[in-house]
């Protein structure tokens, strides 16, 4: 199955609205999708394509070189064929390449396949929050991934920040 992680833009709201509401118990709306791709600076969000169809997004924010996953879904029909785990390797390869030194979130403790392939990528669970879940009480582990991809040297985005080399001196050593 040949898959395409790229960035989510608007045009990917209705796909991912409909796998969010399949996927959560208490989802995300359509609007809060919106307002993290348009108002929130410290938000990325990737979806995974297959056939010209979003199977899955990814998401986090990224404050300085702090990094938090916000929610990884697949759809229920591309479950089980990797994608999942593909998504959660290219978001923690952009955020690296973002700065971020290391990423945390939460996971259901009864969602043993999410565990897993955390652990798998390198995250340790570092406490519980209790009640964390809205829709049941139920407690979330709280992951840490401490051992981020490198970050790629040629990496640039529409966002990025570049400082302004310095004015080169001219022949008679002024500013030009």
């Amino acid at each position: 199955m040949n898959v395409t992680i790229r960035r989510m833009t608007t045009a990917d709201l209705d796909a991912v609205e409909a796998i969010e509401q399949a996927t959560f118990a208490v989802p995300w709306s359509r609007e809060s999708f919106r307002q993290e791709l348009e108002r929130n600076v410290a938000a990325r969000y990737l979806v995974a394509e297959t056939g010209g169809q979003v199977a899955g997004y990814a998401g986090a924010w990224v404050i300085l070189d702090e990094s938090h996953i916000t929610n990884i879904a697949v759809a229920e029909e591309f479950r089980g064929r990797g994608i999942g785990r593909k998504l959660t390797e290219a978001l923690l390869q952009y955020l690296s390449n973002l700065g971020a030194v290391y990423a945390t979130l939460e996971v259901r403790v009864s969602n043993e396949r999410a565990q897993n392939l955390y652990k798998s990528l390198g995250f340790v669970s570092v406490g519980k929050r209790k009640r964390y879940y809205e829709d049941n009480q139920e407690d979330a582990f709280l992951m840490v991934c401490e051992h981020m991809p490198a970050a790629q040297e040629d990496f640039e985005e529409a966002e990025t920040v570049r400082e302004a080399a310095p004015p080169e001196p001219d022949a008679e050593g002024t500013e030009s």
